[in-house]
């Protein structure tokens, strides 16, 4: 049986203001949620992890194969109106979240969808919680924002303008973070080298 719930990501409500996404309660089940918790990776520092470097369990596992499986492409790439099953996948996988995080941005070029899945079983903090935003000059100019509360399921399309942040969080936060890519081998291998580059710049050079 799936761990995850792809009749919820059929009915979610596509909202295309500023940008197109959705958001997608229950996508995770209670008890799924346990169980992948229970096999999350042991990391220890504030950073995007890539799932080939780290060491899990069992049902941990299965949900990143079902995340890059062709059934969620389909389902997801239907919402969307794009053909996803062919395009290369990242999956990166963060426990804990830093000062320097949340900041406004659009995602990478290369990035052509970004799906964001959440493992936190609670969540009581106003901030934190991820914002649609309409420009990038303003946190508090948002249209949605959503909780990082276990069990959620953020997608959106990466546009120019699809600018999005949260406020300054410091401590556990779960995610797992898949990007469908451009084709080209080209814009796989700048995403890494992008996502490299951001991660030395701040822990390394000490760039905030």
């Amino acid at each position: 049986m799936s761990l995850i719930n792809l009749n919820a990501l059929r009915e979610a409500q596509l909202h295309t203001d500023p940008f197109d996404f959705l958001v997608v309660p229950g996508f995770l089940s209670t008890e799924v949620l346990a169980q992948v918790n229970a096999d999350y990776p042991a990391i220890d520092t504030a950073a995007n992890h890539a799932l080939e470097g780290l060491q899990y369990g069992a049902s941990f596992a299965t949900l990143m194969e079902e995340l890059q499986a062709p059934s969620f492409a389909t389902v997801l790439g239907e919402r969307f109106d794009m053909e996803l099953v062919s395009l290369p996948t990242t999956v990166t996988v963060r426990k804990f979240c830093e000062r320097t995080d949340g900041n406004i941005h659009t995602d990478h070029k290369s990035k052509v969808i970004t799906v964001l899945v959440y493992f936190n079983e609670q969540w009581d903090h106003e901030d934190g919680q991820l914002r649609m935003l309409r420009s990038k000059g303003d946190i508090e100019d948002y249209v949605a924002q959503v909780p990082p509360l276990g069990g959620t399921m953020l997608a959106f399309r990466r546009t120019d303008h699809s600018w999005h942040g949260h406020t300054r969080f410091v401590g556990e936060r779960r995610m797992v973070q898949v990007n469908f890519l451009d084709q080209s081998p080209l814009s796989v291998a700048a995403q890494r080298i992008s996502r490299f580059g951001t991660h030395f710049m701040k822990n390394v050079l000490g760039v905030r």
